[in-house]
């Protein structure tokens, strides 16, 4: 697995390791310092100590259909797995990895990081990153169609089967750009001021199908509207799709060596494996192209 880092080194040594909107004069490159296990700033020496949240839901940590649920140890969901991998890549064995939690807002705000990096579907922003380190992006969010199961929207599987709907979607969000700019309804898609008021359309019988990002979907389908399905996944991205990132402690080196072993998950289709296995298929999601 070291060398495998180690090769991963050689591929992008020439470019220095910044985080998004980073203001600190710090220009460390992951090739200018060692990615032993032995030298990595970690918590607890010889430990990769892994945070997420409380609890930490489905598809991200567990399956949709309780598998694994709250259980990051299990390695089973997108991050739990992806924090294995990236402790593979590092050099550590599953054993070395501990995981605490925190909350989501907490782990940014205080001043004590009692993790070596933190996973919990933190968008990466540049008020975020005034206050904390992100690694690069490990997912980029993708737009899903939540709908009831006798829904004129269910059993959709291309874009042309959505062209009569009436879809719904929060004003100012990617996600109403999506349906103007990529399905282009013939109906106009009404606009709602929160994402409460269009669940409460959907759930009223207002709208076919709500779309939202696949986080979001996965979130509103499991928890807050009790019945509803994720209908697809689109696979054309949005124009402006969030990115997620892993969250450091301001200035801490890991980060370098983290954003070498993500490159070399990204090269040898790992990344996308893990994505397609716990985000597409473990939802037996349909995903519709055109």
């Amino acid at each position: 697995m070291r060398w495998r880092v180690l090769s991963a080194l050689l591929l992008v040594m020439a470019f220095v390791a910044v985080a998004c909107g980073d203001d600190d004069a710090a220009t460390t490159t992951a090739a200018a310092q060692s990615c032993e296990v032995a030298d990595l700033n970690l918590i607890t020496a010889g430990q990769l100590t892994v945070a997420t949240g409380e609890p930490a839901f489905p598809p991200w940590v567990g399956t949709p259909d309780g598998e694994g649920f709250d259980t990051p140890e299990s390695g089973i969901g997108f991050e739990a797995a992806l924090a294995y991998a990236l402790a593979g890549e590092l050099g550590f064995t599953d054993d070395q990895v501990v995981w605490v939690r925190t909350g989501f807002d907490d782990a940014i705000l205080s001043a004590e990081k009692n993790f070596d990096f933190n996973l919990q579907q933190y968008s990466i922003t540049a008020e975020r990153d005034e206050a904390v380190d992100f690694s690069d992006p490990y997912y980029t969010t993708a737009q899903a169609l939540v709908a009831f199961p006798d829904s004129a929207v269910a059993g959709a599987t291309t874009l042309a089967d959505l062209k009569d709907a009436t879809l719904g979607a929060q004003i100012g969000t990617t996600s109403l750009d999506f349906i103007e700019e990529v399905i282009q309804p013939t109906t106009a898609p009404p606009v709602f001021d929160t994402t409460v008021d269009a669940k409460s359309a959907l759930e009223g019988g207002q709208i076919d199908g709500l779309v939202v990002d696949l986080p979001t979907a996965y979130y509103v389908t499991a928890v807050e509207i009790e019945g509803s399905v994720i209908v697809a996944q689109f696979a054309t991205p949005s124009a402006a799709p969030d990115e997620y990132g892993l969250l450091f402690a301001e200035g801490n080196s890991l980060r370098d060596c983290v954003n070498v072993a993500l490159a070399a998950l990204r090269a040898d289709g790992t990344l996308a494996a893990l994505e397609d296995e716990w985000l597409v298929a473990a939802g037996g999601l349909v995903v519709i192209s055109e």
